[in-house]
């Protein structure tokens, strides 16, 4: 495209709350206008957990990419999500994750649709499939923003998630960019749309259950799920219409705009196999492995002291080699001042905690077992 065609972004803003002095809580929004109506549309979030900046990365470099091609379907992108956790600080550090009123991570904060599919799906089971989800889609916005304005009021939480989770259920496609405290990138992807794994730049998928579990992407696609699992009982067969997946994007607190440019290419590449941008954008050539959510194991300090992390995080551990070196040096003299500690069987380590100073039962880290390549 010529410079006089580049796409550009519109900005809005969404607004999430007040300040208790007044002040206006402002999400800004960037939307690229698409120009074909039939072809998927976008929501990207980023910034949920104060610490989480990568994401803003990435959606930078997206846009400063999407300029250059042609949108077929209309992209909505919301960097800095979370202006509340994002000015949540205590010192050097952010302490965004939880709500510091009620102490709920800012993550499971959104709605869970509780509706009788059965009952719905008798109503409008005439209706064509087009007309169908346009429906659907209708009562799920219609319920974010009846929960908003319940005349008993809501928390300042779920304030912020469900005026998230409105903009989200416009889309087709949801994308929810987070990071970990001190972690490789992983993708969390529904059991159902597997395939679509092997698009993005990420070498580790978390296969979720399609059920719902609080998260954006499971309140995104389980009401979803659901209806076509109902419909499929009653002999009526269409695909999920809608696709949502949570990128972790390596370590909190930390920005790297070159790395966040190989995301925004592996994010590219999906949204080109689904149609949303004319151009052909192939997927990065890397081996990706995965494995199911019930064999993603936490493990816990057996005791407290100071942790040396010896696993890297995104490399094959095997059975028997050091995970962690726990120091205590109230215990010096002793054999118990240094222990080694390790786990018996095979894993990947995903993420690890990411201070040194622990107490007993303390998550030390998450790893992936029984990994096979997708």
């Amino acid at each position: 495209m010529t410079k006089q065609m580049m796409t550009k972004a519109l900005r809005t803003s969404l607004n999430v709350g007040e300040l208790a002095a007044g002040q206006s809580l402002d999400v800004p929004l960037f939307t690229f206008k698409g120009i074909d109506s039939s072809a998927p549309t976008v929501y990207v979030q980023a910034n949920v957990h104060g610490a989480e900046v990568q994401g803003n990365a990435v959606i930078y470099q997206l846009m400063t990419l999407l300029e250059e091609l042609e949108v077929l379907g209309d992209i909505v992108l919301a960097p800095l999500a979370n202006p509340l956790g994002i000015n949540q600080k205590s010192g050097e550090f952010t302490l965004g994750r939880f709500d510091p009123i009620t102490g709920v991570n800012w993550n499971r904060e959104y709605l869970e649709h509780k509706i009788d599919i059965a009952a719905w799906y008798e109503q409008h089971q005439d209706l064509p499939n087009d007309e169908l989800i346009k429906s659907f889609k209708a009562t799920l916005i219609e319920a974010c923003h009846t929960k908003l304005q319940q005349p008993w009021g809501i928390t300042t939480g779920h304030r912020l998630a469900v005026s998230l989770q409105s903009l989200a259920h416009q889309a087709d496609i949801v994308l929810d960019l987070h990071t970990g405290p001190k972690s490789c990138k992983h993708l969390y992807c529904p059991e159902y749309d597997l395939d679509s794994a092997k698009f993005f730049s990420i070498p580790y998928s978390l296969i979720i259950p399609n059920s719902f579990g609080g998260a954006m992407d499971e309140a995104a696609f389980c009401p979803w799920w659901q209806l076509t699992d109902y419909a499929a009982s009653k002999g009526r067969h269409f695909d999920v219409p809608v696709a949502a997946f949570t990128l972790e994007l390596a370590s909190q607190e930390r920005i790297d705009m070159a790395d966040a440019l190989v995301d925004a290419n592996g994010i590219l590449a999906y949204l080109s196999h689904r149609g949303v941008i004319k151009q052909a954008i192939e997927p990065a050539k890397l081996s990706r492995y995965g494995c199911y959510l019930k064999d993603y194991k936490k493990f816990h300090a057996p005791q407290s002291g100071m942790v040396e992390y010896c696993a890297t995080v995104g490399e094959p551990l095997a059975a028997g080699q050091s995970l962690v070196n726990m120091l205590r040096l109230d215990l010096y003299g002793s054999d118990k001042a240094v222990t080694p500690l390790s786990l018996d069987k095979d894993c990947v380590p995903i993420l690890h905690f990411a201070s040194a100073s622990v107490h007993q039962g303390t998550e030390l880290y998450k790893v992936m077992t029984n990994v096979f390549e997708l």
